[in-house]
C-alpha cells in the first residue's frame, strides 16, 4: 500500500476531500496535516506545526504532494495577504531538504501558486485594501505587462495607472507578489537541486496580459537557465493541482489519450480564467499528470471528452452569443461519448462551456447515458479546475481497487458541480435578501437551511437515476457551506460496497488520517 501525505492548498471539498478520495480509490493510505495545521478561509494554518507533522511523517511515506504555499504561508489565500518576511518563508520551504534527507526514497511532488490578479474586488481572498482598489490594482498590472512587452508606446498607460493608486498599496501589493515569486525561484532550485521530483508552477485566474503573466515569464526564463523542463510544468490551474500530482505519483508511466470535443474547433475556444485557448490547456493539464496526446482512440488508455463553448466562454447561461452557438453540436457529443461506453472504452468528461458549474443543457442530455460508467466527471470553478480533475480520474482508473471509492468520487463531483454549482446555488441566491458574493454575514443559517431543503432530495433522486443498480448503497449528511458565501458547498456523502458483491469499502482500501 503506497503511503501518500498531502499537504493542500486549503480545506474545502474539492481542494482535501476530492484529491484523497482519488488516492483511496486506488487502495493508496492518504494523511494529511491535523485540522489546526492548516488554513481557514484567509486565516493562515500554522507553519510550525506542518513543518513538525511532516518530520515525524516523513520516514514512513512514498510519496508527498505539497503545496508550497500552505507550507510556507499558511495557505494559498493567506499567501496573498500575509505579510511574512521572505526569510522565513525560505526557511520553512528547507524542510523539504530535511525531510529528503531522513527518507532518500521519499518522492516530493510540489506545487506553487502564482498569485493571482483577481478578477473581482473581493477583500477577503486578497488584501483588504482590494475591494476597494481592485480595478486600480487591475488596471495598473495589465499596463506594467504591455509595457514590458511592447516598450515606450505603453509608457503613458502605465505612468496613468501607476497614478491612480495611493503609493503604499501598490509597493505592498507587489512586494507580496515578488516575495512569492522568490519562493517559487527557490522551489526551482530545490527541483535542479533534486529534492523535488516533480514541479507545478500554476497561474490562478489568469488573462494574457498581467502581472501573472510577467511572473510566468521570470520564472521560465530561470527554467531554461537550470534545465529542468522535463520535471516542471507551468500552466494555467490552481485548487486541482493536488489531484493532478496524485495521478502522476500514482501512476509515473506516460499514459495515452484521446481527447473528444464538443466542437470541431472545439481546441481553439477562448477562456474566461485562462491565458491560453482551450486545447492547448487541455495539452498543459494532460503532461502536468504524466499523459500524452494519442493519435486515434483504439491507442487511446482513457477518453477525455471535452465540452467546449462554441467560440468562448460566458458567464451565466445559457448564453447563445459565444457559448451555445452552432460551432458545437451538443447532442452528438453526447452520441460519440455513449458509443465510447458501449465500446468499452475509459471515459472521463470535462465541462468546461461555462466556469462555476456544469452546463444546464449538457447536463440534460446526459441523462440518458449510464452516468456510473464513466470513468470520471468534472465541471467546477475554471477550465483547469474542471480539466484536472477529470484527466486525474482517467489516469488513475487502472488503479482502482476500490469500487465503492471511485463512484463516491466521481457522484460527488456530479452533485458538486451540476447538482449545486449549475442549479441549486442560483436558486438559494435568489431566496436571500440581496446576498454579498464575499461574505453572507447573518444570512449563513438561512442559506444553509434553504441549500440542505433544496439539494438532499436531488442527490437522493440522482443516485437513484444512476447508481442504485450498481450494488452500492449511499448515505447522505448534511449540506452546508464551506466559508460564509455560497461559492463552495460540502455535500457529505459515504459510498459503502455490498458485502455479498464483494465490493471493497474505503476502510479495507485506503483511510485518510490526520
Amino acid at each position: 500500500m503506497t503511503r501518500l501525505l498531502l499537504i493542500p492548498p486549503d480545506t474545502r471539498p474539492p481542494t482535501l476531500d476530492h484529491p484523497a478520495q482519488l488516492a483511496h480509490m486506488t487502495g493508496a493510505e492518504v494523511r494529511v496535516p491535523p485540522p489546526a495545521a492548516l488554513p481557514d478561509f484567509f486565516t493562515p494554518g500554522d507553519t510550525g506545526t506542518l513543518r513538525t507533522w511532516l518530520l515525524d511523517q516523513a520516514r514512513e511515506a512514498d510519496v508527498l504532494v505539497v503545496c508550497l504555499e500552505t507550507l510556507t504561508l499558511g495557505g494559498m489565500i493567506p499567501a496573498r495577504r500575509v505579510s511574512d518576511a521572505l526569510e522565513d518563508v525560505l526557511e520553512r520551504l528547507a524542510v523539504l531538504r530535511e525531510v529528503r534527507a531522513l527518507n532518500p526514497g521519499l518522492r516530493v511532488y510540489a506545487f506553487g501558486v502564482i498569485v493571482r490578479v483577481a478578477h473581482d474586488n473581493d477583500p477577503h481572498e486578497e488584501k483588504p485594501y482590494y475591494g476597494e482598489w481592485g480595478r486600480e490594482l487591475r488596471a495598473y498590472s495589465t499596463a506594467f505587462d504591455r509595457h514590458t512587452r511592447h516598450g515606450e508606446g505603453e509608457r503613458a498607460a502605465l505612468d496613468a495607472a501607476r497614478a491612480a493608486l495611493p503609493p503604499d498599496i501598490l509597493a505592498d501589493w507587489v512586494g507580496t507578489r515578488e516575495r512569492n515569486r522568490a519562493l517559487h525561484l527557490a522551489a526551482l532550485d530545490l527541483l535542479q537541486g533534486g529534492t523535488l521530483t516533480h514541479l507545478c508552477l500554476t497561474l490562478d485566474d489568469t488573462t494574457p496580459y498581467g502581472l501573472a503573466a510577467y511572473d510566468r515569464r521570470m520564472l521560465e526564463a530561470r527554467a531554461d537557465e537550470l534545465g529542468v523542463w522535463e520535471r516542471l510544468d507551468v500552466y494555467p490551474g490552481a485548487d486541482e493541482v493536488p489531484c493532478a500530482l496524485i495521478a502522476r505519483a500514482l501512476r509515473p508511466e506516460p499514459v495515452r489519450v484521446w481527447v473528444r470535443y464538443s466542437g470541431l474547433l472545439g481546441a481553439g475556444a477562448d477562456l474566461i480564467y485562462e491565458d491560453r485557448p482551450a486545447g492547448e490547456l487541455v495539452r498543459a493539464h494532460l503532461r502536468a499528470a504524466g499523459c500524452r496526446m494519442a493519435d486515434t482512440p483504439d491507442e487511446a488508455d482513457f477518453v477525455l471528452a471535452v465540452n467546449t463553448p462554441g467560440t468562448r466562454q460566458a458567464s451565466f447561461q445559457p448564453d447563445f452569443a459565444t457559448v451555445d452557438t452552432p460551432h458545437r453540436n451538443l447532442p452528438a457529443f453526447v452520441d460519440l461519448v455513449r458509443d465510447d461506453l458501449a465500446a468499452g472504452r475509459a471515459v472521463t468528461l470535462a465541462d468546461i462551456a461555462y466556469p462555476n458549474g456544469a452546463e444546464r443543457r449538457l447536463w440534460t442530455l446526459l441523462q440518458a447515458l449510464p452516468l456510473a460508467d464513466l470513468t470520471g466527471y468534472a465541471a467546477w470553478n475554471t477550465a483547469g479546475n474542471t480539466l484536472g480533475s477529470a484527466v486525474a480520474f482517467g489516469k488513475l482508473a487502472p488503479l482502482v481497487r476500490d469500487r465503492a471509492a471511485q463512484a463516491e468520487a466521481l457522484f460527488a463531483r456530479m452533485v458538486d458541480d451540476a447538482l449545486y454549482q449549475a442549479f441549486t446555488r442560483a436558486e438559494v441566491r435568489a431566496r436571500l435578501e440581496n446576498p454579498s458574493p464575499f461574505d453572507l454575514g447573518g444570512q449563513r443559517a438561512e442559506a444553509e437551511a434553504q441549500l440542505r431543503e433544496t439539494i438532499t432530495p436531488r442527490i437522493r433522486a440522482l443516485w437513484e437515476r444512476h447508481f442504485a443498480q450498481t450494488g452500492l448503497t449511499l448515505e447522505v449528511g448534511e449540506a452546508r457551506l464551506a466559508w460564509p458565501r455560497l461559492f463552495t458547498g460540502v455535500f457529505p456523502l459515504t459510498v459503502r460496497g455490498s458485502p455479498q458483491s464483494g465490493t471493497p469499502t474505503g476502510e479495507q482500501a485506503g483511510k485518510l488520517n490526520g
